[in-house]
């Protein structure tokens, strides 16, 4: 079985945004920043979140456009997000501790503490990277919050197995 790509990759045309080689997609938010919203339901956070489980499997990943290097990103930080979770935390602490993680400083492709430099190009200037910051900070703030309303959605106070026994699972060898 393949890695799953991401659907945007067919949707990338004149009118989608790239910084780098990252995509700059659309994405339905509470939060503020520079992503405007989409035409349909289904966003890159959506598609991150469902392809998570299948995808953490798999070492090796075929970018094959800017919007799997955007699912690439979403992934590793759903692990990260995981990790900070364990089975006898609820769900006020691991809100919290995500919206925490989601606003922790974080390097940008280009800068020396990021991961997948050998796959992401730095940003043009100081406008695209100021750009990029605050887009990333935007889908990391939402992937953590949809992330919680998934592995809490039968109980408050205990979370999901299903999504806990990824903790431990690195996809591509990699981590935020």
């Amino acid at each position: 079985m393949p890695a799953l790509h991401s659907t945007f990759l067919s949707e990338q045309g004149a009118d989608t945004r790239v910084i780098g080689n990252l995509a700059v997609l659309p994405i339905h938010s509470k939060y503020r920043g520079p992503s405007y919203p989409p035409q349909q339901d289904y966003d890159i956070i959506e598609e991150t979140l469902d392809l998570f489980r299948a995808n953490s499997f798999f070492k090796n990943f075929e970018i094959k456009g800017a919007a799997d290097r955007l699912l690439i990103y979403g992934i590793l930080f759903t692990s990260d997000c995981l990790s900070k979770l364990n089975k006898s935390i609820t769900y006020k602490e691991a809100v919290r501790t995500l919206n925490n993680l989601a606003l922790d400083s974080f390097a940008l492709p280009g800068d020396i503490g990021f991961p997948l430099n050998s796959l992401y190009q730095s940003p043009a200037n100081k406008n695209e990277a100021e750009l990029l910051r605050s887009y990333l900070q935007q889908f990391r703030q939402e992937l953590a919050d949809r992330l919680l309303k998934r592995v809490y959605s039968d109980s408050e106070v205990v979370p999901s197995k299903h999504w806990l026994a990824f903790t431990r699972r690195r996809f591509m060898n990699k981590s935020l």
